[in-house]
């Protein structure tokens, strides 16, 4: 059987890309690699993260190569990033500092911790370390 090797990409569907894209450069410092009033990708460390206008995705979009069907995503998702163990701290600071609320803080049974807040769009927000998953 074929094997998956990673997640290359993911996406949260907002209100206004540009207020969105503004949070996560600010919080995050993420490179942004595209975009327009409809999108917005960044380089996030290792794979892409793309923020889509709610509503802006429900026709297919023609591209050279091809075409890239209609999708959507409703309600509050979730998503996580990878962050290092030694480095959960200096992400409580920088959440503070950034006036970002942490919703909750979890050790898990494998040793892994996360930390939960909210983005303008009221997704949650997941930071974890090695841990939390057998593969992560």
């Amino acid at each position: 059987m074929p094997k998956v090797m990673r997640v290359v990409e993911t996406c949260l569907h907002v209100k206004s890309v540009e207020r969105s894209a503004r949070f996560y450069q600010s919080l995050f410092g993420f490179t942004r690699m595209d975009g327009n009033e409809r999108f917005c990708a960044f380089d996030a460390g290792g794979g892409v993260f793309l923020l889509f206008q709610e509503g802006g995705t429900n026709e297919p979009v023609r591209m050279a190569g091809g075409v890239i069907p209609p999708h959507g995503g409703s309600g509050d998702l979730h998503i996580a990033f990878a962050i290092r163990a030694e480095d959960f701290a200096g992400w409580e600071e920088r959440l503070a500092q950034e006036g970002v609320a942490i919703e909750s803080r979890l050790r898990w049974d494998r040793g892994g911790n996360s930390l939960y807040f909210r983005d303008p769009d009221h997704h949650l927000i997941e930071l974890a370390t090695p841990g939390v998953w057998p593969s992560y």
